[in-house]
């Protein structure tokens, strides 16, 4: 069984019972005593949510119920229970288990593309808000520091080398 992120020996797992368990459909292999949240760990799954309002990815960073990232869905269909945290589950043979947030996939989520079309529409509308107030601004009114001139001096020669 190939997990490169397990340590070879120590902790409270039962190495002599390996276990076969899917996350998100890929099959994956565990041992008896591993949490779920250990078991994705040593199968080198480091996303395993989403953040709810921007749709971040989100990896296992404590160990124990304190745990926000690692909520589950175990099962499918009427005998799923959901929002089960995976630090506080512990791997059994057969377990399907399924990130609640990110929809279709975790690798493609299409809240995250909702929340880049946010961004973006932010830094749309505080150019517009810097054109439309900038607008009767004549450079002649403007007086520059020297950095300034020194900038704005680079730039003009790099536009007529462009051109």
């Amino acid at each position: 069984m190939s997990q490169p992120f397990r340590l070879s020996s120590g902790g409270r797992i039962r190495r002599d019972e390996p276990l076969e368990f899917s996350f998100n459909g890929r099959p994956l292999k565990g041992f008896a005593g591993d949490t779920l949240a250990s078991a994705l760990l040593a199968n080198g799954c480091r996303v395993v949510g989403r953040s709810f309002k921007y749709h971040r990815p989100r990896g296992i960073m404590a160990a124990g119920a304190e745990e926000p990232n690692a909520i589950m869905q175990v099962g499918q269909g009427a005998e799923a229970e959901p929002n089960l945290r995976a630090t506080q589950l512990l791997l059994r043979a057969g377990l399907e288990a399924h990130s609640v947030r990110g929809w279709p996939s975790l690798r493609f989520d299409l809240g995250r593309i909702e929340g880049y079309k946010n961004f973006c529409n932010k830094l749309w509308n505080a150019a517009r808000y810097v054109l439309m107030n900038t607008e009767s601004l004549d450079d002649g009114e403007l007086e520059y520091s020297a950095a300034d001139r020194w900038i704005r001096a680079r730039l003009d020669e790099t536009t007529r080398a462009m051109h």
